[in-house]
């Protein structure tokens, strides 16, 4: 009888992931999506409880797992409570290496009890399931850790150790690729060791190591223009973690969740990839970009607020762009502003484009302006938008460069064939920016030389600042 309410339990834990990931596909349901599967890992985490209580041998140290619930709470709440929405892409691979790293331990956990109770060492079938679950748990968990970890301080700009700031590095020579290949097969090799080996323990700390090794040199050649796909990968990689952790210690709630978790990382990675026009292994073994700049030979005369907002006076429909330099300006408020003193004064129709690389992680941009209270409705992903540009007033890019370059039509060039915002098929465009430098891609840009190209140097809350300004005195 408690072995059915079990299972119901189970049954229901996995029913609030599935609607809370359906939910998370769209910015104004996210937030119940939020709340529905943190109701499920409850119920799980209750549910799991009373099984090991009851069925099981007995739960022994009840003061360790209500340590660890409390703990746990507590520090997921203050990190929830105190984190920016700019530094929301690092607190997101932060948690990914945790999930990671957690079902690494509980593989470890399984591996050490086979090796110090040689009673319990299954065999044939049995031991072939769980070894290769384990192993393949460890590898994946304790790379998507360090990957993670990596990825952070990258999407963070560097590591602070003592009071000094260290850059992290972005570096990756062609030979690294047979590292990372011989060292994936050598896991592997070692994976079906420990099936004929059971009780070896180096074996263990060899897929560690390795696996904690591969973790960095996957990450660390790949620059700021393809984080958003390796954030996605890593997310991806800590569900299919959580699904081998299932099958070690036989728990259908956790492969449903790791299962649905590692399919929808890997679907989300491989959007990400078209929105670039790139592969998953150009991702991951090609650079791109960053290396060769363009060497800027022309320049452009920056315009003032004042000039911009005469040209906005009176416009029927303005298409906001926003792009990475409005995350590290943090001027999401002023955007917002900026769009309401326009409804309010000449009745402008406003909307937002959206490019799904825009930012350091898949859908930042559709967060910051969450946070900034724009209405979901005007967020419009770029497929849908591109076609009104040919009938808008104005376009306003704040930060963006890359995902409006129109050299990604030309055929040739790192951008070559990436969906673009088509920014520059509006009536007139105003672009807020530090410089005219090149984008991650290294192309320059022919938008910011045309005619109907207005510049706003400088940063992007002082330049929004100064157009909502320039509008009120209007």
């Amino acid at each position: 009888m408690i072995g059915d309410w079990v299972s119901i339990g189970y049954l229901i834990s996995a029913t609030l992931f599935i609607f809370g990931l359906k939910n998370l596909g769209h910015p104004k349901t996210a937030p119940r999506g939020n709340r529905l599967g943190a109701m499920g890992m409850t119920v799980a985490i209750f549910t799991t409880i009373i099984e090991m209580n009851l069925l099981d041998e007995g739960i022994i140290g009840w003061e360790l797992i209500i340590s660890g619930l409390v703990i746990g709470s507590v520090i997921g709440y203050i990190m929830a409570i105190r984190v920016e929405m700019t530094g929301m892409p690092e607190l997101v691979a932060l948690f990914n290496g945790f999930g990671g790293a957690a079902s690494a331990l509980v593989a470890l956990s399984e591996s050490w009890r086979y090796i110090y109770e040689n009673d319990i060492v299954p065999s044939g079938l049995e031991l072939a399931v769980i070894y290769v679950a384990a192993g393949l748990s460890a590898l994946v968990g304790w790379m998507t850790l360090t990957g993670s970890l990596l990825a952070m301080f990258k999407l963070k700009g560097g590591v602070n150790i003592f009071g000094k700031w260290y850059q992290t590095p972005t570096w990756g020579p062609s030979w690294l690729n047979f590292v990372k290949v011989s060292l994936f097969l050598s896991s592997l090799i070692l994976i079906c060791m420990s099936i004929n080996n059971p009780t070896d323990e180096n074996l263990l700390w060899a897929i560690i190591i390795i696996s904690c090794v591969l973790g960095i040199l996957i990450v660390l050649p790949i620059g700021g223009a393809d984080m958003p796909v390796v954030v996605s990968l890593l997310n991806s990689l800590s569900g299919i973690a959580a699904a081998f952790t299932g099958f070690i210690i036989s728990n259908s709630v956790l492969i449903v969740a790791g299962s649905l978790v590692g399919a929808s990382g890997l679907i989300l990675t491989f959007i990400m990839c078209k929105a670039m026009n790139r592969t998953l292994p150009d991702v991951l073994f090609k650079s791109f970009g960053g290396s060769e700049k363009a060497t800027l030979t022309r320049t452009k005369v920056g315009s003032d607020a004042e000039e911009v907002v005469m040209m906005v006076d009176g416009a029927q429909k303005v298409i906001i762009v926003p792009g990475y330099g409005m995350a590290v300006s943090q001027c999401q408020h002023q955007v917002k502003e900026f769009a309401d003193l326009l409804k309010s004064k000449f009745d402008t129709e406003v909307k937002y484009a959206i490019h799904p690389v825009a930012g350091r992680m898949p859908g930042h941009m559709n967060v910051l302006l969450a946070e900034a209270n724009v209405p979901y409705e005007q967020l419009i992903e770029m497929e849908e938008i591109n076609h009104e540009f040919s009938e808008c007033d104005m376009a306003v890019i704040i930060g963006a460069n890359d995902t409006c370059n129109p050299a990604a039509r030309s055929g040739v060039g790192p951008l070559a064939g990436m969906p673009i915002i088509d920014a520059d098929k509006a009536r007139s465009v105003v672009i807020i920016k530090r410089s005219l430098s090149v984008g991650y891609a290294g192309v320059d840009n022919d938008l910011f030389y045309e005619d109907k190209t207005m510049m706003l140097f400088g940063d992007g809350k002082a330049m929004m600042n100064n157009l909502n300004s320039a509008l009120k005195d209007l």
